[in-house]
């Protein structure tokens, strides 16, 4: 009967020490040789990368990136009013779809002109840049240039 006894009380004990360990290693720092081999570790994702895609002329240089299959103009830096002019780099042609990146609040309207028109009112609340994708009828193969102005709501023209 005390072999039994000994027995249960030494499991419980080895339990007790695992939990204690296990509990134990969440407190440990996150030394950079030990981060990547923690199961719960996930790799911060990646920033984007610069491309040059398109030629950009006008008020500002904004940074191009490939988000998906989608070219993103970055105008998140962009406020007040001004414009600027897209056109294909040497040897490069239109992307397949192409969006832009404003941030709420900075200006009011967004006006975007090549093979058609579109005006895209900009939500003034919220945080975050928010990403316009441009319907495809703006540009085709043969549009030679887009030109994007922005500027207050009540500056867009019909």
């Amino acid at each position: 009967m005390q072999g039994r006894q000994a027995t249960g009380t030494a499991a419980r004990a080895a339990a007790l020490l695992g939990l204690v360990a296990a509990g134990g290693c969440s407190h440990l720092p996150q030394w950079p040789h030990w981060s990547p081999h923690w199961p719960w570790h996930h790799a911060p994702p990646a920033a984007p990368v610069p491309v040059h895609e398109l030629e950009v002329s006008g008020a500002m240089s904004p940074a191009q990136y490939w988000k998906r299959n989608t070219l993103l103009i970055d105008l998140s830096a962009a406020s007040g009013t001004g414009n600027i002019v897209l056109k294909p780099a040497p040897s490069h042609s239109w992307p397949v779809r192409l969006a832009l990146r404003v941030r709420p609040g900075a200006f009011g309207v967004l006006e975007v002109r090549g093979g058609a028109r579109q005006v895209l009112p900009i939500d003034p609340t919220g945080a975050s840049p928010v990403d316009l994708e441009l319907p495809p009828a703006i540009y085709t193969e043969t549009t030679p240039r887009v030109s994007v102005t922005w500027g207050p709501a009540e500056a867009a023209q019909p």
